[in-house]
């Protein structure tokens, strides 16, 4: 069960990114006509973008979960050198890419008409080893300024001496994630994580016509190449987290892709974020799958934001419980956190609920409709029995329970009123400080000063809301005409 607090600490770790540094321009424009030249569109440019590409890509992904994030990458000493640095600030990504006058920084611009893409040019040649040693040495100098370390290899020549970097970095204690290129992955010995597509998993060596083949190749190359685990990205299939003692198996979360453009840099920067807020690696990567599922859903190399990953962290875990209450009460509290963080207003009321009526249903609708999520605080039996007496409740807590979340209007059944000892005590004023609602609603005729932990949510900043109870419907005056019924039947 993941716990909200790791997307509590997104910033609060220094991430350094390494690797080969792109820019991506766009040209757009309307296409007509072929030209009386050579079969080829004609297409009249209206507008351009620019963005960063690359491993800037993964910095970028970094940036907009809330990391503070450095660059490190090659790129030439020219106009789209000075355009990145611009994009980058933008971006709140802190540049420190080295500039060289040998070879161009590496441009890509596609010209793109109708929404599709009618040729792309490369503005690249491969960085010389001298290039990727000052890479390094820079590196050295600095690696142990940051907390996280992340090399996104696009076979361009910056990170050809990487393996003296992982090493450097794994000296300083740093945890290495690697997104790889090469098919030789003892290149990027010593690394925490690396994230492997298909493609270059079994261009690695990885075994694939099973699940225990890839588990068992997988481990394989982790021995080989101490590596202490892979991420495996599937495509279609999702992805698996492979460990020495576990793999874990992610399905994908989305049935329809729109692009899956720069879906690699959200995983590893997705991954990486989770990992520097302390999340354990198989969770983490369940974060990494679900921030894939979001991005792959949007058009060009596209982000994830906080908020989204919430929704869908808390989305994701609403709809793996098996039960509204059987789910341990910890674990209904963080499904709770989790709607907080994503923007979602929390409603809370409390009662017995002994038999539900007419009266309760249009009460928790009404509830319901003042915020996004209603909790229920329901009475146990003792608590019942105590306040109703000895022949209430008439049904058990489970199937009160059980009756409650079958209503579209009820989100979580939390059981209160435990015994201390001596002491009862039948209020939820300690289940609402555990929660703390935005909104407190009671049934009645009550005043606000009158309700049970009112002064705590309006302390808190929230609200509170006394709603009618539905006239004629009444608990107690259904048992009492189901017993003059039955004395009037002898």
């Amino acid at each position: 069960m993941l716990d909200i607090s790791f997307f509590k600490h997104l910033s609060d770790k220094k991430m350094l990114v390494v690797g080969d540094v792109m820019l991506d321009r766009y040209w757009h424009g309307d296409s007509q006509r072929i030209s009386p030249e050579a079969p080829v569109p004609v297409v009249k440019i209206s507008g351009h973008d620019d963005k960063v590409g690359g491993a800037a890509n993964v910095a970028r992904n970094i940036a907009h979960l809330d990391g503070r994030v450095t660059l490190m990458g090659i790129v030439g000493d020219d106009e789209n050198a000075t355009l990145l640095d611009q994009l980058l600030a933008q971006e709140s990504i802190n540049s420190a890419l080295i500039r060289q006058s040998q070879q161009p920084t590496i441009t890509k611009l596609r010209v793109i008409s109708r929404h599709q893409q009618v040729v792309r040019l490369d503005f690249e040649d491969r960085f010389i080893s001298e290039h990727a040693h000052s890479l390094k040495e820079a590196f050295a100098k600095s690696v142990q300024d940051y907390d996280f370390v992340v090399f996104s290899d696009y076979n361009k020549g910056s990170l050809d001496e990487v393996s003296d970097m992982i090493r450097i970095a794994r000296q300083h204690n740093k945890p290495v994630l690697v997104d790889p290129k090469s098919d030789d992955l003892s290149k990027y010995r010593g690394a925490t994580v690396i994230t492997p597509n298909l493609k270059e998993f079994i261009m690695a060596g990885g075994k694939v016509e099973s699940e225990q083949a890839i588990t068992e190749s997988a481990r394989q190359i982790m021995q080989d190449c101490d590596i202490e685990s892979i991420l495996l990205t599937r495509s279609e299939q999702g992805m698996s987290m492979i460990t020495r003692t576990s793999k874990v198996d992610m399905p994908a979360q989305v049935l329809e892709v729109s692009d899956v453009t720069g879906a690699g840099d959200t995983v590893i920067a997705t991954l990486s974020m989770m990992l520097a807020a302390g999340c354990p690696v198989d969770e983490a990567a369940k974060i990494a799958n679900l921030a894939a599922g979001i991005v792959v859903a949007k058009l060009g190399a596209a982000t994830v934001s906080p908020e989204e990953l919430y929704k869908a962290a808390n989305k994701a875990l609403f709809a793996s419980r098996q039960s509204h209450y059987q789910t341990p009460v910890e674990d209904v509290l963080k499904h709770i956190g989790f709607a907080k963080l994503s923007g979602e207003k929390i409603v809370f009321t409390n009662g017995c609920f002994d038999i539900l009526h007419a009266g309760h249903v249009h009460y928790l609708e009404q509830a319901k409709a003042l915020g996004d999520r209603l909790v229920v605080g329901l009475n146990n039996d003792a608590s019942v029995s105590r306040l109703k007496g000895a022949n209430r409740p008439v049904n058990s807590f489970e199937n009160r329970a059980t009756v409650l979340t079958g209503l579209a209007s009820v989100d979580w059944v939390i059981p209160f009123g435990e015994q201390t000892g001596d002491q009862f005590d039948d209020t939820p004023y300690h289940l609402i400080q555990q929660i703390m609602p935005d909104i407190l609603v009671k049934g009645g005729d009550y005043q606000i000063e009158q309700i049970v932990g009112a002064d705590l949510v309006q302390d808190n900043g929230g609200e509170v809301a006394v709603i009618e109870f539905l006239d004629g419907c009444s608990t107690t005056r259904i048992i009492e005409k189901i017993q003059h019924n039955k004395e009037q039947e002898n």
